[in-house]
């Protein structure tokens, strides 16, 4: 059973595959919403654009108060890849899937039926016949790809045993390394790590990663997580750790959030103490008018999209692309690169970085190639 449902603005119109969408719509270009055939649990599939190629966008498997929440996470998430994707000057463009659990079935699918979920949604995915391309996202790990993979080619991140590139932590971690040293070197004049203070938000497997690498280059590091266990490292860190609700608002050079989204608010701009923000959560603002807020502080915000955009640039280069090893370490140090262009064009012209960035993503989704 397919479903469609307007129970949102952002739904106010939904497209059909190939049909020509006005760039200014907040509606995606294509959304199914699709029960699976072994579990009858609903997998959401936002497809926002394929204009520049196939939509890219990991798979999201979560329990929601309301399944409505999920598809709103879709769409908010699917829109966010094909910036990520634009932004890294990658010939596709952007999607997401979401399965929203409720709290009855999280455990379900947690456990003995979960075979049973992974392949109601590679099934799915194949549908599309190659316009959507899946991988891990909150909820789901490479080793599930593998499973969704039985089910459809059009999957990313399986573990390398399965044929694939594996968990895409480290090179989403090296993009963000690269961005972050575009930041010093605009920012902070090029002064080097260990003469700086980060304050780390998440030390899921992207930021325990980061933190690992600013601590080998003597940088001081703030850090913070709601999870105890994952605070482990930070005494071999010598890192200072502060609760989750002061770590944004610490006193440090480069504030990099590394867990979920939204967390920069209007009310919260005020008391930031930093100097500039780069980090992989993705979705960082609240509304697009923190941007400017922030710009207004003297804050310099390295825009999300281009910051993580370490996972797919690895994946596409290590799996569709088959390039070597050596080739997809630069393409990842090529992402701090890209960034360092905003930020300069940002210097320049007096705007903010974000609004460099949403021009840079009109042109590419407009210009030669853009078109579907």
């Amino acid at each position: 059973m397919t479903m469609t449902c307007l129970a949102s603005p952002v739904l106010a119109r939904l497209y059909a595959p190939g049909e020509d969408v006005p760039l200014d719509t907040d509606a995606p270009q294509s959304l199914r919403i699709e029960r699976g055939a072994r579990t009858a649990q609903p997998v959401i599939i936002s497809l926002d654009s394929t204009h520049r190629g196939p939509a890219l966008g990991g798979c999201r498997v979560k329990p929601y108060a309301s399944w409505l929440d999920g598809l709103e996470d879709a769409l908010r998430l699917s829109a966010a890849m094909t910036a990520k994707a634009a932004l890294a000057d990658l010939p596709y463009g952007g999607g997401k899937s979401v399965i929203a659990l409720s709290s009855d079935t999280a455990a379900r699918y947690a456990g003995v039926r979960r075979g049973d979920l992974l392949a109601d949604i590679g099934e799915i995915v194949s549908s599309f016949d190659g316009r959507y391309i899946t991988g891990p996202d909150v909820g789901t790990a490479p080793d599930d790809m593998a499973v969704i993979g039985q089910h459809t080619r059009h999957v990313l991140c399986r573990p390398t045993s399965a044929g694939g590139s594996g968990d895409s932590s480290a090179p989403t971690a090296a993009g963000v390394l690269a961005c972050i040293t575009a930041v010093r070197e605009r920012v902070f004049g090029g002064r080097p790590a260990r003469e700086l203070t980060f304050a780390i938000q998440g030390l899921g497997h992207v930021g325990r990663l980061i933190a690992d690498d600013l601590a080998r280059q003597g940088a001081s590091l703030l850090v913070a997580d709601t999870e105890p266990a994952r605070l482990r490292p930070a005494g071999r860190w010598h890192a200072r750790v502060v609760a989750a609700e002061r770590l944004l608002t610490s006193e440090a050079d480069i504030l990099v959030p590394a867990a979920l989204g939204g967390i920069l608010t209007p009310q919260v701009v005020p008391a930031l103490r930093c100097r500039a923000i780069a980090g992989p959560a993705n979705n960082q603002l609240s509304d697009d008018s923190v941007a400017d807020s922030l710009h207004a502080h003297g804050i310099i915000w390295a825009p999300d999209p281009a910051v993580s955009a370490g996972g797919i640039v690895g994946a596409v280069a290590r799996e569709i692309d088959r390039v070597p090893e050596p080739e997809v370490r630069k393409l990842l140090a090529a992402i701090g690169d890209r960034l360092g262009t905003i930020l300069d064009e940002s210097a320049r012209s007096g705007r903010p970085p974000s609004h460099v960035a949403r021009q840079r993503i009109r042109e590419r989704l407009t210009g030669p190639g853009g078109g579907s």
